[in-house]
């Protein structure tokens, strides 16, 4: 006999198919306008591992992992357990006045994968363990201001915003705090500010999340030596880089010597179940931070630690471990990346292949021959961009492999797969590139019609 309550199959049977009309009434109006527009407006019914399943049973690849969420991809079954396990369990959950043991636990085993850092503290997303770390520098400094890069991505909310590289992002929400951005890889621009005395800390993403940008060999350890001859602190904001994405446990473990003084971590943390930030840090900024009893809830967040989540993050963890996930993510990447990159001499359009681990830059760029010159031209004109997008779409629509351009006005395709992808995936998504590039290579058929079309609303939406 089914438990009583709300039958949320019965109400997804029933009213399902009206998720583009809801959306487009009820929330962000221009998501479902968006989706139509470049036929992504797909009916995705269940979902595992690396795939998607349609109404019709038809599998879908996936090498967006939600942003970086699904690094175990949908619905790993030690996840879920753990999730179900801690429902069950009744537990008194968030009381406020207690001591209760699953942060302590999770925090035990995220640092284990940090040596040298030694406290942690629990909320529930990225900008918010972003917001922590903005708070957590100030106090222990006493100084105001942030130094962050040109294309930086650190999140959406206030504080996050203020240390946000995208012109776009800030657009309508400023005044913001009185931060200062550098050029990624500028040791000269990053003296000149910190000389000025008032330089809480650098945040910087080890491997930017927009364009899939890495600073240069050493430059992140000459800046924090830097920071710390200044008295300010390095914060990595390891959001999407962390949690195994890159090949290591942290981006910034990659480069021997480097130690930040705050990390920030969150998406793949979750298990892809129950949303999750973490700031790590050194024991004397939190004792900065909480430095009395009167201090005790300086700052808190009202689900942060709950056990739901602090269940995921440790299944997530175990399974990291049990399964070699960050070897995979390693291994599996360096043999993408090497396969994508024999391409390059073959497709004047592709330009280069980048990243680290699974997290893969692939950027076009301007043709020689004359005839793909003309319509590569076309679209840089309208808005830069396009030619990106007009590659997506075929991945989607022709091979059903869910990919996205990597930020506003670039020519780049980000691929942050799931982690746990094998051979047999990097063989899909090459096979099926290769197939649109030959297509685009063409300079005319159905993608440069799409392209046309992108060029009409870029010109009209101005």
């Amino acid at each position: 006999m089914p438990e009583p309550g709300l039958d949320l199959a019965a109400l997804l049977a029933e009213r399902g198919a009206e998720r583009y009309e809801l959306h487009a009434k009820y929330l962000n109006p221009q998501l479902p306008r968006m989706l139509h527009t470049i036929g992504f407006d797909k009916t995705y019914e269940r979902a595992e591992g690396p795939y998607f399943y349609d109404s019709e049973g038809q599998e879908y690849l996936d090498m967006l992992a939600g942003f970086g969420i699904f690094a175990l991809g949908r619905h790993h079954p030690a996840v879920r357990s753990a999730v179900q396990q801690v429902m069950d369990l009744d537990l008194p959950d968030l009381t406020r006045f207690d001591c209760a043991p699953l942060p302590g636990l999770l925090a035990e085993a995220l640092l284990a994968e940090a040596p040298g850092l030694d406290r942690v503290f629990f909320g529930n997303s990225g900008t918010e363990a972003v917001e922590t770390a903005l708070k957590f520098a100030r106090c222990a400094t006493g100084r105001p201001r942030v130094l962050y890069c040109d294309h930086a991505f650190h999140g959406l909310t206030a504080g996050a915003l203020s240390v946000n590289g995208e012109g776009g992002f800030r657009k309508g929400f400023e005044p913001l705090l009185p931060d200062t951005a550098i050029p990624l890889g500028d040791l000269g621009a990053l003296a000149r500010e910190l000389r000025k005395g008032d330089v809480a800390a650098l945040i910087v993403e080890p491997i930017q999340g927009k364009g899939v940008h890495a600073p240069p060999p050493g430059w992140l350890l000459a800046a924090q030596q830097l920071l710390h001859e200044h008295k300010a602190l390095l914060i990595c904001d390891e959001v999407q880089t962390g949690v195994g994405r890159t090949g290591d446990f942290f981006a910034y473990q990659h480069e021997e010597g480097v130690l930040p003084d705050l990390v920030c971590a969150a998406k793949a943390l979750s298990g892809g179940y129950v949303p999750i930030g973490a700031t790590l840090g050194k024991s004397w900024i939190f004792e900065k931070v909480y430095s009395s009893m009167d201090r005790v809830l300086v700052h808190s967040a009202s689900f942060g630690s709950n056990a739901q989540a602090m269940a995921a993050g440790l299944a997530t963890l175990h399974v990291m471990r049990e399964e070699k996930v960050v070897e995979n993510a390693r291994r599996v990447g360096d043999l993408f990346r090497a396969r994508l990159s024999e391409l390059i001499d073959r497709y004047e359009l592709l330009a280069e292949v980048r990243g680290r681990g699974l997290m893969i830059g692939i950027e076009f760029g301007r043709p020689k021959s004359l005839k793909l010159r003309t319509g590569w031209t076309a679209l840089q004109a309208a808005r830069k961009g396009l030619f990106a997008q007009m590659v997506v779409v075929p991945l989607l629509q022709r091979h059903r492999i869910l990919t996205q351009v990597s930020g506003d006005h670039l020519e780049v395709i980000k691929l942050i797969p799931p982690l746990i992808i094998t051979e047999r995936e990097v063989d899909r998504f090459v096979e099926a590139f290769t197939d649109v590039m030959d297509d685009a290579h063409r300079g005319s058929g159905l993608m440069w019609d799409f392209g046309r079309t992108l060029v009409k609303q870029a010109v009209s939406s101005r």
